[in-house]
């Protein structure tokens, strides 16, 4: 069962929970859903509103989903589903119906799918996006480090709708 709290009630460390937890970024379209893996991102204030920040490459199935929807959902997971974000992360939901191969259940909240298993998610709205361009990077070493293929991310900037907490 799910309990709503408002982003100001949240007390998980962001920095542990994406970068160290990471997280499952979902999407729907005509009633298909996919999910990626993802420990890039970050939550904030942008324009007087709670968002959060996404990168996604842009070979990435989930971003085909990601574009022809409004919403998304960022979901977190307990320490024991370190082999499920891996699966996930590594394997294209174009290949195979890697959710229902992980043993995960999607219900739909407010247009977006939310996992069952997980702890917490977040139901985003997306605002803005943005592909990044080799121009723009500053330090030109997270070029070689990061983009080999030259593959930037597109970043997504998305409003925080609703936080759930399994209770």
């Amino acid at each position: 069962m799910w309990d709503k709290i408002k982003p100001e009630e949240m007390t998980d460390n962001v920095f542990r929970l994406i970068n160290e937890d990471w997280m499952l970024v979902a999407a729907e379209d005509e009633g298909r859903v996919n999910a990626m893996t993802a420990s890039w991102g970050g939550l904030g204030i942008l324009w007087g509103k709670r968002v959060a920040f996404v990168f996604v490459r842009p070979q990435r199935y989930t971003k085909e989903f990601i574009d022809k929807n409004e919403k998304l959902s960022l979901s977190f997971f307990d320490d024991g589903s370190r082999k499920m974000l891996n699966y996930m992360g590594t394997v294209s939901g174009r290949d195979e119906d890697k959710i229902a191969a992980s043993g995960l259940h999607v219900e739909m909240v407010n247009s977006a799918p939310v996992f069952k298993e997980s702890r917490m998610a977040i139901i985003c709205r997306k605002l803005y996006e943005q592909p990044m361009t080799e121009e723009s990077f500053l330090d030109k070493g997270l070029v070689d480090q990061f983009f080999e293929e030259k593959d930037f991310h597109i970043m997504y900037v998305v409003e925080i709708e609703k936080i759930l907490v399994q209770s």
